[in-house]
């Protein structure tokens, strides 16, 4: 039976903490050392219903992609949401670990998992990082199709294949236009990378928490598709492969560990109500038979 230390120790070779941005808070946020490992719970966020789900599992070690604590805190006191995490977690014995952007440019990395769920080839990073030599770690992934996809048709693989929220899925692209083939992905909110898409010339990029004016500009500069998923349906594929790669050190350590994944969604939109087509929704002020 491996001890917490043991367990952190294999995290740490498997996303090291000192790859996270400066930014970052990854690593132990509670757990007692000397405790023994028998379950391990994997999931996207460290709130109260994964928490519960934890502890129903009778875990001892949550591991979660989101930090608890991003910012920092001066306190844990139980009168709050996170301190009453905090709280919980202690008094149950389940210790939390984060893995955040340390696990975004691991290889394989949270980017890697979602390529693998739209079932792409992958044939590297989009955003290399400079640190490896070999050229595989790194922001996004780029890659491609078995075959060519309308746009229309890369929309549906990406909703059928990522789990359902109640965003679903947007895309954006040229009506008509060429077929998809190539394309970049990036887990979570990957607007900040639009210079790297372009640069790699693909014929679409699926990211998450896309914005209006980084969208509309991208549309602007190229024919490149876009398509938007949920913050937490581009980022869950990664819990199954992290625990994965947990049970692979297991199997050769020869510990008695059980790893669970959470299929609780905890993407924080519950509702989506479809608006008319905007081909035929009047503008605001018009009247009926008034052009828009």
């Amino acid at each position: 039976m491996p001890r917490l230390s043991d367990v952190t120790a294999a995290l740490d070779t498997l996303w090291p903490r000192e790859r996270a941005e400066s930014w970052d808070a990854v690593g132990p946020v509670c757990g007692d050392p000397d405790a023994e490992v028998r379950r391990v719970l994997f999931a996207v966020d460290p709130v109260a219903a994964v928490v519960d789900e934890a502890v129903g599992l009778g875990a001892d070690l949550l591991v979660t992609h989101h930090p608890l604590y991003l910012r920092g805190t001066t306190t844990v006191a139980a009168d709050t949401f996170k301190g009453r995490v905090v709280h919980t977690l202690i008094r149950n014995g389940i210790a939390l670990h984060v893995a955040h952007t340390n696990a975004d440019r691991a290889d394989p990395g949270v980017s890697d998992a979602l390529a693998a769920a739209l079932g792409l080839r992958v044939t590297g990073p989009l955003v290399p990082d400079p640190g490896d030599p070999a050229g595989r770690r790194g922001l996004g992934r780029v890659g491609e199709l078995e075959r060519p996809l309308s746009v229309a048709e890369f929309a549906e693989l990406a909703a059928a294949r990522l789990p359902a929220t109640a965003q679903g899925i947007r895309a954006a692209g040229p009506a008509g236009g060429p077929a998809v083939r190539t394309v970049a992905v990036c887990g979570g909110s990957g607007d900040s990378l639009f210079d790297a898409v372009r640069a790699a010339g693909v014929d679409a990029y699926l990211t998450a928490d896309l914005r209006h004016h980084p969208a509309s500009e991208a549309g602007e500069h190229s024919p490149l598709v876009l398509v938007d998923a949920a913050h937490w349906a581009t980022e869950w594929p990664w819990c199954a492969q992290a625990a994965a790669q947990l049970d692979a050190v297991a199997d050769r350590a020869g510990w008695d560990l059980r790893t669970h994944v959470s299929h609780r969604v905890t993407d924080p939109w519950t509702v989506h109500r479809a608006a008319p087509s905007p081909h035929t929704t009047r503008a605001p002020g018009t009247t009926e038979g008034a052009p828009n």
